[in-house]
């Protein structure tokens, strides 16, 4: 009956915290949406679409037919469920029945009260959590072979899963080869399919090779000082699992959570940037060793250490109240902004326009319906500027693949319209600079906030 209710709980949690924004589109979801929306239209990931993260990460956005609004938060509420769901059976694995509970309550704290970007977006680190509690439970219940198998999925979601397969040899090291085979298996298959689609080697140089200097190449003055304050600020957010993982710690004499825990700092730290989503990866261990620390306490200590998730759930509950009450939200200026300039497109395009959105604004894409009219999605690969410091800065770090992304633009069909969404912030940046030859053919049609809208001048005009 106990076990029932608190099912019932974590189910309503997630639905209703995932339906109070129901009405908004994160960047971080909009950039998949995008390109799945792509992909449905019939177009070859990586080939026929830039896309500088793994396949797996799009491709699951067609399973809802890249829908926002109800589509995007069923799927959202499905997955927190899952992964509630993997978190209760992994603990159960890995401590016994009575952690079960704990390990599925605990995590669903930590999905809902949390940064709403992070918690909401299905990113490659949150699409993760469960492949990566999954494998290593996996593995520590004998199985290798199919632990490789979870991991080298996570890898199709995540360059970051390279690390979940550290952590599975920690625990399958004397068969090992049957981990590495299952590991090999999922990557072989999608390796294999973009070769015959003839995305190969765009897909190693958009996510791989650009991905590398993505990580060396961080806006961070003093990126090492900056990642322990943010770490430590984490665990201070966080004191409920971390006061229970010291409890298991101490009682607990095996190797392999150390090598675990440590496994999951790195892969914070990785790309030195420590966006809140970056710390999924320390969401895993954390719950189940701290889900076991709960039932080593004695039973009046396990309910006052549980008192200490009123801080998650006072700093972020509030708010969910103000989103559903629709007040104004600063998070949200840049959404509202690409509302305004959808309607507009709404109100202007015709059938069969086309879209290139200049800056980074994916969210444009899906909410005004129109279909991308190059293979960029945004303007990263157009003037080697990162999204992350674009509106201030104008540090170029791909000059040479934006140069030849460019050459390339240029000897492609015109898109209908180009929205500039980055100009009105930096103009160093603006569209007429940087793309001053293709501008040529355009006109002003129409500003609004953060936005100039360039359409494509017609013979005659």
């Amino acid at each position: 009956m106990v076990k029932r209710a608190v099912w019932i709980g974590i189910v309503l949690l997630l639905v209703a915290a995932r339906f109070c924004h129901l009405h908004v589109l994160w960047v971080e979801e909009a950039y998949p949406t995008a390109a799945a929306l792509e992909l449905l239209r019939g177009k070859v990931l990586y080939r026929d679409i830039w896309f500088d993260k793994p396949p797996f990460f799009a491709g699951i956005y067609m399973l809802w037919g890249a829908q926002i609004g109800w589509g995007l938060r069923v799927a959202g509420s499905l997955f927190a469920i899952f992964t509630c769901w993997v978190a209760s059976r992994s603990a159960r694995v890995l401590w016994g029945e009575k952690t079960e509970l704990w390990a599925a309550g605990l995590m669903a704290v930590f999905l809902t009260f949390d940064t709403a970007s992070a918690v909401m977006a299905l990113t490659p680190d949150l699409l993760t959590v469960p492949l990566h509690m999954g494998a290593i439970a996996l593995a520590a219940a004998g199985f290798p072979l199919w632990a490789g198998v979870v991991a080298g999925i996570a890898i199709l979601f995540n360059a970051k899963g390279l690390l979940i397969l550290l952590v599975c040899l920690a625990w399958s090291w004397p068969r090992r080869l049957e981990l590495l085979a299952g590991f090999a298996a999922p990557v072989l298959i999608a390796l294999t399919w973009m070769g015959l689609r003839g995305s190969l080697v765009d897909f190693w140089q958009q996510v791989w090779a650009w991905g590398a200097v993505y990580s060396r190449d961080t806006n961070i003055p003093h990126p090492m000082l900056e990642g322990a304050k943010r770490t430590l600020n984490w665990a201070g957010f966080h004191i409920a699992l971390v006061v229970a993982t010291c409890i298991t710690a101490w009682k607990e004499e095996d190797w392999r959570w150390a090598v675990w825990l440590i496994v999951s700092v790195a892969g914070v730290f990785l790309g030195l940037r420590f966006f809140p989503r970056y710390y999924f990866h320390l969401l895993p261990v954390f719950v189940l060793l701290a889900a076991r620390g709960f039932t080593l306490f004695p039973r009046r200590f396990a309910i006052l250490a549980s008192f200490l998730l009123i801080l998650p759930v006072a700093r972020f509950g509030p708010r969910y109240v103000a989103l559903a009450q629709d007040k104004p939200w600063g998070d949200l200026l840049l959404f509202r902004s690409s509302q305004e300039a959808a309607n507009t497109l709404k109100a202007k395009a015709a059938p069969g326009d086309t879209l290139l959105v200049y800056g980074y604004r994916p969210d444009l894409f899906p909410l005004s319906g129109l279909p991308a009219g190059t293979r960029f999605l945004d303007s990263q690969p157009l003037n080697g500027v990162l999204a992350d410091r674009h509106l201030i800065s104008a540090k170029v770090s791909f000059p040479e693949v934006a140069s030849t992304n460019r050459d390339m633009l240029m000897r492609s069909p015109r898109p209908t319209w180009i929205a500039d969404g980055l100009g009105p912030y930096n103009g160093v940046l603006d569209v007429r600079v940087v793309l001053k030859d293709l501008m040529k053919d355009y006109r002003l049609e129409a500003e609004t906030p953060g936005y100039r809208l360039w359409r494509l001048q017609r013979t005659g005009e």
